[in-house]
């Protein structure tokens, strides 16, 4: 393991090159994806280089980052930090299907923790997932989140955490 990931995989923050190997990772994972949270839809998919192409901008402004869980230069992850203000960001993590169960989303989340410290001055975060999202929620609690409450969201109950980050 170099840098806390598996062998051979890498974070690296979204890039302008990475838009078509994450709308594969989001196209072969779609099915995947929304059988525990809510599917993005067709136009996400559709509009997918213009919706690229603004991420980039709100992250070069600095309210968004997001990084990449590479392994070669096929994507099997995404890490997000969104709503960056006053030391503060919301987390959320995707893994893809063939890399479920092999500790690359608990590696991912904690590194991303360790750069969300170190390099954005975060320190805090807030997370949710869907209530049937026991994956999700396992990796949240490995990682230091600690659940703060639920709420159902129309008939979707979420169950939301925070973690506190020191530098």
């Amino acid at each position: 393991m170099a840098d806390g990931l598996p062998d051979g995989l890498r974070i690296e923050r979204l890039a302008a090159e990475h838009a078509e190997a994450v709308l594969a990772f989001e196209v072969e994972n779609r099915a995947y994806f929304a059988a525990s949270v809510k599917d993005r839809g067709d136009d996400y998919f559709t509009e997918f280089p213009a919706r690229h192409a603004a991420l980039l901008s709100e992250q070069e402004v600095g309210t968004i980052q997001f990084h990449l869980v590479l392994d070669g230069d096929q994507v099997i992850g995404r890490v997000n930090l969104v709503d960056l203000a006053d030391g503060s960001a919301e987390f959320g993590y995707r893994i893809a299907e063939k890399a479920a169960g092999r500790g690359v989303a608990t590696a991912a989340v904690g590194k991303v923790l360790e750069l969300a410290a170190a390099q954005y001055g975060l320190t805090s975060l807030r997370a949710g997932t869907s209530a049937r999202n026991k994956a999700s929620q396992a990796v949240l609690l490995r990682a230091g989140f600690v659940q703060t409450g639920e709420v159902v969201a129309g008939d979707e109950p979420q169950v939301f955490y925070t973690r506190q980050l020191t530098a």
